[in-house]
This record gives C-alpha cells, sequence and structure tokens, in this order.
C-alpha cells in the first residue's frame, strides 16, 4: 500500500476490481446473478460475448420498451427505442436521474431491512448526473466551463502533443495491448491534466475508475468492504489535493480549484465530494478509453473501412461520431418514474426502474441502417445518444470528441495501421461497454 507522489495519504494498487470480482465468482459460482426472461439484458454475459445484438434486435422488432418482471437487479423497464429514449430524458421531471430514486444505473437500491440482513453499506453517492433540477444545474454550471470550446481550443496542442509523442513511443513488428499502452494512457492522462493530478500516480484513477463504475461488482456484498474503503481513500487522495488548492493566492483552472470557487460544490458533504469525483472519473474515463480501443478493433474487422480512413483523411470527423455510434461505451442509463404516466402505449407506474439502452438505440435498424457495420461515410452518424440525450447529456462530449479526432489525425499522419494480431477480452459488465484487452500489432500503409 503506496503512492509515488510525497505527501500523499498512502492508497492500495491492488487488487484490480476485475481480479476481485473474478476470484469471487470463482470461490462462490452460486452467487452469480441468475436471469430467467429472454430479455433481460442486465446479463454481462452478452457483452463480454458480443452477443447482445439479436436480442436488443428481436425487443426492438417487438416494440420500443418492455416490462422486465424479474432481474438479479429487480423489475425494470427495457427502453430499447431510439426515439422512446429521447422522449424520455426530455421529460427529467416525469423520469427522475436523483440518486434519492435509485440514480442512473441498474443498480437496485436496499431497503434497510435488506441491507441489515446482509450488512451491507447503505450509503450514497451523490453526483450531479445523479441529481435533479435545480441541484443538478448549478453543479453542471460549476465544471462545464472547462468543457466550452474556447477551452477546447486551448487544450488541442497538449492532447496532440501527448498523443503524438505516445504514438512515438509504440512498438513495431511486435504485439502489445492497445488497451493498456494506448487507450488507457491517453485518457488517464487526459484526466490527470484536468484534475491537475499528480503524473506520477495518474494510473490511481483507472484504478478507482474500475473499482466504482462496475455494476456487478457493486451487488457483491462481500466486496462492500473493500469497495469503501478504496473510494475513501480515493477521497483523502483528493481532499489532499482539496486542501492544497485552497491555498493558492490565484485560482486554477483545474477542475478541483474550479470546485473550491463554486457555491454550489464548495461545500460538498463528503459523500456527494466522492460521488462527484467517481462521475468525472468514471465518465473521462471508460468512455473515451473503449471508444479508442472499439475503432481499431472495428477497423480491423471492416477493411473497406480502413482503406477509406488511410486514403480519405477527410472522413476523420465523421468517423468520431460513427465510432462512438457503433462503440457506445456506456450500454444504459437509469431513470425512475415519479408520476403514473403513458409512454408509447405502455403504462408506467410511479416509482418504476426504466433502463434506456443506448446500446439498442444506437444500433436501431430503422434509424441507421446496416447497424452493425463500420460505415465511416454514414450520413446520420450524429445522431447517436452514446452521450445521452437532453439536460444530462454528457458535459464532456466535446472533450471525448476532440481526443478521439486527435488520435486518428496523429495515427494517419504516421501511417498507422493497426492489426488485431492476439487475444481480444471485453469487459464484463451490463453498464460500461468496451475492451479489457486488445492485442494488437501496428504496421504501415
Amino acid at each position: 500500500m503506496a503512492t509515488i507522489a510525497p505527501g500523499r495519504p498512502k492508497v492500495r494498487t491492488s487488487p484490480t476490481s476485475y481480479d476481485a470480482l473474478k476470484t469471487h465468482f470463482e470461490q462462490h459460482p452460486e452467487e452469480r446473478p441468475k436471469h430467467s426472461h429472454k430479455w433481460d439484458v442486465s446479463r454481462s454475459d452478452i457483452y463480454f460475448e458480443d452477443k447482445w445484438q439479436p436480442i436488443f434486435k428481436e425487443m426492438q422488432d417487438a416494440g420500443p420498451l418492455h416490462y422486465i418482471p424479474e432481474s438479479p437487479y429487480g423489475p425494470y423497464w427495457a427502453v430499447v427505442g431510439h426515439k422512446a429514449i429521447q422522449h424520455i430524458e426530455a421529460l427529467p421531471e416525469t423520469f427522475s436521474s436523483s440518486w434519492e430514486h435509485g440514480g442512473i444505473t441498474i443498480l437496485e437500491r436496499l431497503t434497510e431491512e435488506e441491507a441489515a440482513a446482509a450488512g451491507a453499506d447503505t450509503r450514497e453517492l451523490p453526483m450531479f448526473i445523479a441529481m435533479d433540477r435545480p441541484q443538478h444545474t448549478g453543479q453542471r454550471r460549476t465544471v462545464a466551463p472547462k468543457f466550452t470550446p474556447s477551452a477546447m481550443v486551448e487544450m488541442e496542442g497538449e492532447i496532440r502533443q501527448r498523443t503524438g509523442e505516445l504514438l512515438d513511443t509504440l512498438p513495431r513488428g511486435k504485439v502489445f495491448d492497445w488497451v493498456d499502452k494506448v487507450s488507457i494512457e491517453l485518457t488517464t492522462g487526459m484526466l490527470a491534466i484536468l484534475f491537475g493530478f499528480p503524473w506520477e500516480d495518474r494510473r490511481l484513477l483507472t484504478f478507482w475508475s474500475d473499482w466504482s463504475g462496475d455494476t456487478e461488482l457493486a451487488t457483491v456484498r462481500e466486496l462492500d468492504g473493500v469497495r469503501w474503503e478504496i473510494l475513501q481513500e480515493m477521497a483523502a487522495y483528493f481532499q489532499s489535493l482539496w486542501i492544497e488548492r485552497t491555498m493558492d493566492k490565484e485560482p486554477g483552472n483545474d477542475l478541483i480549484s474550479m470546485m473550491i470557487h463554486s457555491e454550489a460544490m464548495n461545500q460538498m458533504r463528503p459523500e456527494e465530494f466522492m460521488g462527484n469525483l467517481v462521475l468525472l472519473i468514471v465518465g473521462g474515463n471508460d468512455t473515451t478509453r473503449n471508444s479508442m480501443s472499439g475503432f481499431v478493433h472495428a477497423l480491423d474487422k471492416f477493411p473497406d473501412q480502413r482503406k477509406l480512413f488511410e486514403e480519405n483523411p477527410e472522413i476523420i470527423p465523421n468517423a468520431v461520431q460513427e465510432m462512438l455510434r457503433m462503440q457506445t461505451p456506456l450500454a444504459h442509463m437509469r431513470r425512475t418514474c415519479t408520476e403514473d404516466t403513458e409512454v408509447f402505449g405502455q403504462t408506467i407506474k410511479k416509482g418504476d426502474k426504466v433502463v434506456l439502452w443506448y446500446l439498442a438505440a444506437n444500433h436501431e435498424e430503422e434509424i441507421f441502417p446496416d447497424p452493425h457495420k463500420l460505415d465511416l461515410t454514414r450520413e446520420n452518424a450524429r445522431r447517436h445518444i452514446a452521450f445521452g440525450y437532453g439536460i444530462h447529456r454528457c458535459v464532456g462530449a466535446r472533450l471525448a470528441e476532440l481526443q478521439l479526432r486527435i488520435l486518428l489525425e496523429e495515427m494517419h499522419k504516421r501511417r498507422m495501421r493497426v492489426h488485431v494480431a492476439g487475444d481480444v477480452e471485453r469487459v464484463r459488465a451490463n453498464f460500461v461497454h468496451g475492451f479489457r484487452k486488445l492485442e494488437v500489432e501496428i504496421t504501415e500503409f
């Protein structure tokens, strides 16, 4: 248990959330979640094995939303239609995001009785994505200036330099893991810059992101204690940065300094501070890193599109939108109905859990013809909802697009062709949709 940066709280760097979960289920196979309904798409195996496509297609053919009466996460409405998701997202008062109703993931809140029986921790982590207006508005406004078009212009040079330098270090003629060497390194480095985080400790951000963003992990009561300890270590580390920034004579322009100088965020209680850190870390880490991996994998799978990319670099801006649509790095978001209401012919009751499957909507045939094909010239690629829709649309969307565009431009400049050349392992989860490992080899075009 050690950290590199001097004067920081001691934190652990192992086990990874993946190893902890894997070990637990190896020792307790009977605890693996059971899924009895054929359309219960909360099953993590269908994403791990990349076989979710026909299930969502069957659901979409039958209608835009369906009630799933039983799952390991309780009953829920599965919304799989693009228009239906946009409709629900446009009614934030009727379909609440608030942590007080259950938050933004499919996870079921334990009752006090269930928690006591399981010896579970019931602490909540409020974060602005899991708040309704007006609290959501004030906290989102605090960090939004970091992601404006003018802020992107200021950051572009540094992102391009870091991306280019990293690409120049990649081995040629040798197999390596793209997820670790490129996707994680670029996104974690970007987060470190946004937070003003000690550079030598930046991989902690990945470690914390994985421990806080795994829905299946959060259902394993035996790992509750470790998970909370790790999140508290994260909070203590950031608290040390917070204290330092309060002593700065001039306010900085990093996210922590912006929180300190914001009336909406400078009086956060510890759980809220932790919650917003989790939001910014998972939002800035998992999404961009999995899109970077997904694109390389898709180019290898669709050689005609790789040829198009190599011959026409002017398609890169649209290619970014298509890669976000194809990958959809967060498979779902959840809302809770606050009053009985009718949506597309279905009556949703007050208190019902409503799960918006972005992954399904971004592959709906009616909206995106031949949806499972990478098409870098797809005319309506921008209609994807990988960033959500409405007031909760991802605050960092422009930054994600900028990072992805620069990566493609710098790869093209170096005439890099990336081949899948070894193991491909996907994330076993129903929330984060991405790659754990992607072994590749680089040649030139």
